[in-house]
């Protein structure tokens, strides 16, 4: 039992090699990264797609992720969830992937899904910036403000003079009643974007 975590990690370093073969190990993959990140830096996703395309190996963790996150921006949402879910099999604890993944399922309505893609995250890194910031939106959205501050409070001890996670937190008290902390937090907001509208509403609203 004791070699068990060199065990797994040995086991998920072999994963990470095999997958990373057909990219690494073939001439013209990394012209056609290369082409594709010119081309959406211009906003030609097409021609960005077709890139990766003409080169598209199945099993390759890499191609699948680009053409997710590529589709997504082109606003082809059921071709990059295709694409992210690929990845996503091919890399069971991948964070990245995940995280792609809930991008064109949320674009598509599903939120539900989204929130178990979120929650996952959180199983394998409860600490997740990204994790904790955006289940915490859904939840404020949802109007589910005791949820979205148990996110956000722990964001916020972790990156006490993050913006988003502050003028957020501050919102989800001010909701909550709790007004006292949310002024708190409004200024908190204000020292890092002096005139920022949203903690000056929040402050007027409180007076």
């Amino acid at each position: 039992m004791e070699h068990l975590p060199k065990k797994i990690a040995t086991c998920i370093t072999l994963i990470i090699l095999a997958a990373a073969v057909p990219v690494f190990g073939q001439n013209g993959f990394s012209k056609a990264f290369s082409e594709s990140y010119t081309y959406e830096a211009k906003k030609d996703y097409s021609k960005a797609i077709e890139s990766i395309t003409n080169v598209y190996n199945a099993d390759s963790y890499e191609i699948n992720l680009r053409l997710g996150w590529l589709n997504y921006i082109a606003g082809k949402y059921k071709e990059s969830l295709t694409y992210y879910q690929k990845a996503v099999k091919q890399m069971p604890v991948s964070i990245e992937a995940k995280l792609g993944y809930a991008y064109p399922a949320y674009a598509l309505g599903n939120v539900n899904e989204v929130i178990s893609v979120y929650k996952e995250i959180l199983k394998l890194d409860p600490n997740n910036y990204y994790g904790n910031y955006r289940l915490g939106s859904i939840y404020y959205e949802k109007k589910d403000y005791l949820n979205s501050h148990k996110h956000f409070d722990k964001i916020i001890n972790f990156y006490p003079f993050d913006y988003d996670a502050i003028i957020m937190s501050a919102w989800t008290y001010y909701h909550l009643g709790k007004l006292r902390e949310a002024k708190v937090l409004f200024n908190k907001a204000l020292l890092n974007k002096p005139d920022d509208s949203s903690a000056l509403e929040g402050l007027k609203l409180i007076k």
